[in-house]
């Protein structure tokens, strides 16, 4: 039995929330890969179209909230011939446990693609103890 290989559109999830937004556009979840390491937990999420000085990021009570947030004039102008997406803002949160070290997450947007690191606290990171 052969499987289709070929490239399939994916369309964005809108993002649905009970809160009222309070810029007026449509926000998605962007797409979210996260990864561990024995020191960290890395999230990478896809952001095309943000800059990043429109990137919001906020803890509050272990949620960590990101929003990106595009500028809307540089696609006033243009005359779609084909398009598989539409635009939007982003917005996702993530409820962090006790073992991330709050005081030391990071982030860095590059290409459209920002990835935060959520450095482990000290006592989750696994040791060696030596036996004397």
């Amino acid at each position: 039995m052969a499987t289709d290989k070929s490239l399939q559109v994916q369309e964005k999830k809108e993002l649905t929330t009970k809160e009222e937004q309070t810029v007026p556009a449509r926000f998605y979840v962007p797409y979210t890969d996260i990864y561990e390491t024995d020191a960290a937990l890395w999230v990478s999420m896809e952001m095309p179209g943000v800059e990043k000085d429109k990137v919001n990021i906020k803890l509050q009570k272990n949620i960590l909230s990101i929003e990106g947030l595009i500028d809307f004039t540089k696609y006033e102008k243009l005359k779609p011939l084909y398009t598989e997406y539409n635009i939007g803002h982003y917005r996702r949160d993530f409820r962090l446990s006790s073992e991330i070290d709050s005081q030391s997450i990071s982030a860095k947007l590059d290409n459209g693609v920002l990835t935060v690191e959520l450095p482990k606290s000290q006592e989750t990171i696994p040791r060696r103890i030596s036996v004397v």
